[in-house]
């Protein structure tokens, strides 16, 4: 199955490692150097135009990590991976 992170793109469920909270995740100084880390190696996929609200780090088979940013909350999104997975 797929969760949708906004603006047309989707993951599959089972390439999700975790959702984050951007603000909070953001305050930790090894999240930061993480998130830079990323964005220098081309890893970071921003999932719409508007301000992020989510981290969705992704580890999909015989690829390199992604990590997307979404527009939508993490508990919308949340949500929706419940919803898929109790229909």
């Amino acid at each position: 199955m797929y969760l949708h992170l906004g603006n047309g793109i989707s993951v599959p469920t089972d390439d999700i490692i975790g959702i984050f909270d951007l603000d909070n995740a953001s305050s930790a100084r090894s999240t930061r150097a993480f998130l830079r880390s990323a964005e220098e190696e081309g890893m970071i996929v921003d999932a719409g135009p508007d301000l992020p609200k989510s981290l969705v780090v992704c580890c999909p088979r015989g690829s390199w990590q992604r990590i997307y940013l979404s527009s939508l909350a993490p508990a919308t999104l949340l949500g929706r991976l419940e919803a898929l997975s109790f229909p």
